[in-house]
């Protein structure tokens, strides 16, 4: 195994469940075969299917992994920012964001957190030179590539994958930014987060990834997802052109 990041140490790996009892045990294995010192956080929105009370059996057993309980199911977004929280109270100097499914690999973070020692959020990119997707049905490769192409266009940004969910902050990144601010729930979150990140001055890098489409257990993408990432990301998009258009009118 290659020498591991010295970032790692103090580095806190978020992990939102909802009914992943299956998938948690292999990819937080491969979590610490690739970062032994790293902690994960696993945030369970109380599954029926015990995912919750494997991760506190997980936990009992190893010092490196804690449990954040949630009552009921209420978005990725919401369950992010309560891992955020959760790391921000304690001396974690980064936060990780990455999918319970084994659609992230483990073994990309290295790399991810290597990068950040020239940049404040690193994204796990599946659309730079490098980067791949393994098994995704064409047409949610395609629903990405156009929500990525329309993200950009709208918000003005060059980030290839502003959608990925596999990501890297610095503690000062969530530090700075409103938490309280963030209503997105799903598939927008992370968008909206990259964007706050970009207009607050910080510095965004990407890092090719392969991205493997789940094996077991079903996405939690819906058409109401994407209804409020497509509404969002316009109203972002014309505020800030708004925003420009006022400054040049100033001048």
């Amino acid at each position: 195994m290659a020498q591991e990041p010295r970032a790692a140490a103090s580095t806190l790996v978020v992990i939102p469940t909802y009914n992943e009892r299956d998938n948690l045990p292999p990819i937080l294995a491969r979590l610490h075969e690739s970062l032994p010192r790293v902690h994960a956080l696993v945030v369970d929105d109380g599954s029926p299917d015990g995912t919750g009370e494997l991760a506190d059996e997980l936990a009992a057993g190893n010092e490196r992994i804690h449990v954040l309980h949630r009552r009921e199911k209420a978005g990725l977004g919401a369950a992010y920012v309560a891992g955020f929280r959760w790391g921000l109270e304690r001396d974690y100097a980064a936060i990780v964001e990455m999918d319970a499914d084994g659609s992230h690999a483990p073994e990309d973070l290295p790399r991810m957190l290597e990068a950040l020692a020239e940049a404040d959020l690193v994204l796990g990119s599946r659309y730079v030179a490098g980067g791949s997707v393994v098994n995704w049905p064409k047409r949610r490769e395609l629903l990405s590539r156009v929500a990525n192409l329309y993200s950009r266009t709208a918000l003005g940004v060059k980030i290839k994958d502003i959608t990925a969910g596999f990501r890297v902050y610095r503690r000062e990144v969530l530090e700075k930014l409103d938490l309280d601010e963030i209503a997105s729930r799903g598939y927008c979150f992370q968008i909206d987060l990259a964007w706050r990140t970009v207009t607050a001055g910080f510095e965004v890098v990407e890092v090719p990834i392969t991205f493997t489409e789940r094996a077991i257990g079903q996405s939690k993408m819906s058409g109401s997802i994407i209804r409020e990432a497509i509404l969002s990301v316009g109203v972002w998009g014309a505020r800030h052109r708004w925003s420009q258009l006022r400054r040049l009118i100033r001048r």
